[in-house]
């Protein structure tokens, strides 16, 4: 018997796995490029204050418009990358994964193309084939980094509705400079195309590193996302949103459904808001352990990526899988993905990166740590 006998499902879902990663539970977890550093008691305090005044309204459906937390997000930006914006050029959703559907369905669809350079975030093409779009998938250079000629000579070639460029990508670290993105821009605007820019990392990037916000007064074609799940410590929070302009925030607000950001997450996303200077004060101390794991990394013989996020990827292992388990044998659960051979490990605590060393420390000196 099937998984699915008996029932109509799509065609081309048949084969396909549920996504996510291991949750596991191990001492030290640096798998899902959380932020390893929870809210103070001040922020927790508030949080739940405000939660408790919005349950006093849950008989009645949330703001379907939610401009004051689009205003409390666009004001966070004009802080964090110096963009001008309105709360009309603000979206947000349950996760900036939420965020980049609503972005496929308005833009993609039958008959229409996402095109975006591997490697990089693995549920790209599952946006895609839920919303029955089309996927090309160019290819980035050896380094990880994106050759701009090539890349306008793809999106000139497939001529797509959506080019997705992530910046910091995942999972490989690597930023795009910002002329690169804006010559993107300009080629999709040219051809009538949306040029989506995932930062969900962003604000691990190091300084002097422009977002792609800055951007948006040139292009209405142009989306930024973001997510309030990284550096923010947000990830139970589900809160994603992204910059463009009114027309194409508008495009968003036919397709998301009724009522989709509840009164309790707009009451969560707000309250953390106040206390952003607390919850991003860590991102510093997480920069520095990043690039100090990169060094490390390289010490033991290792290539290890130069990483604008919160995460490393390294490798490059005969066995990745093998390596991965060992760690996890040891109470390290790290991500087995990207090209063959690669792993990736979020930043976490100092304690837990000391943890993370000492065991692949073990792992390096066993034949199962040998190199490809």
């Amino acid at each position: 018997m099937g998984r699915f006998d008996g029932l109509p499902i799509r065609e081309e879902l048949k084969s396909f796995e549920p996504y996510g990663a291991p949750q596991l539970d191990v001492p030290v977890l640096l798998n899902v490029n959380e932020n390893p550093y929870p809210p103070s008691e001040e922020t927790v305090s508030d949080i739940a204050a405000s939660v408790t005044q919005a349950a006093r309204g849950l008989n009645r459906y949330p703001d379907r418009e939610f401009l004051d937390l689009r205003a409390d997000l666009a004001a966070y930006l004009g802080r964090e990358s110096g963009a001008r914006l309105t709360a009309e050029q603000v979206w947000a959703a349950n996760g900036s994964n939420e965020v980049m559907l609503h972005l496929l369905q308005a833009f993609g669809g039958p008959g229409r193309t996402a095109l975006s350079f591997a490697p990089t975030y693995s549920m790209y093409p599952e946006y895609a084939r839920d919303t029955n779009t089309g996927w090309v998938v160019g290819r980035r250079s050896e380094d990880f980094t994106l050759d701009q000629s090539k890349a306008l000579a793809a999106i000139s070639r497939h001529r797509p509705s959506v080019v997705l460029l992530a910046s910091p990508n995942n999972p490989t670290g690597t930023a795009l400079p910002i002329e690169l993105v804006e010559a993107v821009a300009a080629r999709t605007a040219a051809i009538g195309s949306v040029l989506v820019v995932d930062e969900a990392y962003a604000e691990f990037r190091r300084a002097g590193t422009p977002s792609a916000v800055t951007l948006l007064p040139s292009y209405n074609n142009l989306a930024v996302a973001r997510t309030m799940s990284k550096a923010f410590a947000l990830a139970g929070g589900r809160v994603g949103y992204l910059a463009a302009s009114k027309q194409l925030v508008d495009a968003l607000r036919i397709v998301r459904l009724p009522y989709h950001l509840s009164a309790v997450t707009q009451a969560v996303a707000r309250a953390a808001l106040r206390h952003s200077d607390e919850l991003l004060g860590r991102v510093e101390q997480l920069r520095l352990e990043r690039d100090e794991t990169v060094d490390w990394l390289r010490a033991q013989g290792l290539r290890a990526v130069d990483s604008d996020a919160n995460f490393v990827l390294f490798g490059t292992f005969a066995d990745r899988h093998a390596v991965w388990q060992s760690l996890l044998d040891d109470g390290v659960l790290i991500r087995e993905t990207g090209p063959d051979g690669w792993l990736r490990v979020s930043i976490g605590t100092s304690a837990e990166m000391a943890a993370f060393r000492a065991s692949l420390e073990k792992v390096l000196k066993t034949d199962i740590g040998r190199q490809s």
